[in-house]
């Protein structure tokens, strides 16, 4: 099965607005608390930071959001079948 990274990450930049709403941070204010810029917060949550995105960044960002980092990769099964290549679903 091939993974749709660009479906991926946008997955994974929505869960991140998501968690940042739900805790009432505008991007600035989260942005600032893990010394990286609004913009570049910004592209993470539109998932258009595609695979430059480091494994330190997303740790930085759960910890300013004072959650566990699997939460931003975990998904349920219906998110995973949003990863598949596949050109048709299945009727």
């Amino acid at each position: 099965m091939g993974i749709r990274r660009d479906v991926f990450y946008r997955q994974i930049g929505a869960k991140i607005a998501y968690y940042r709403t739900l805790y009432g941070l505008d991007q600035n204010q989260l942005a600032e608390k893990v010394h990286i810029s609004q913009s570049t917060l910004s592209r993470i949550e539109r998932g258009k930071y595609g695979e430059n995105i480091s494994l330190a960044i997303l740790l930085d960002i759960a910890e300013g959001l004072e959650i566990d980092p699997s939460l931003l990769t975990t998904f349920t099964g219906m998110e995973k079948d949003m990863w598949s290549y596949k050109a048709y679903p299945d009727i």
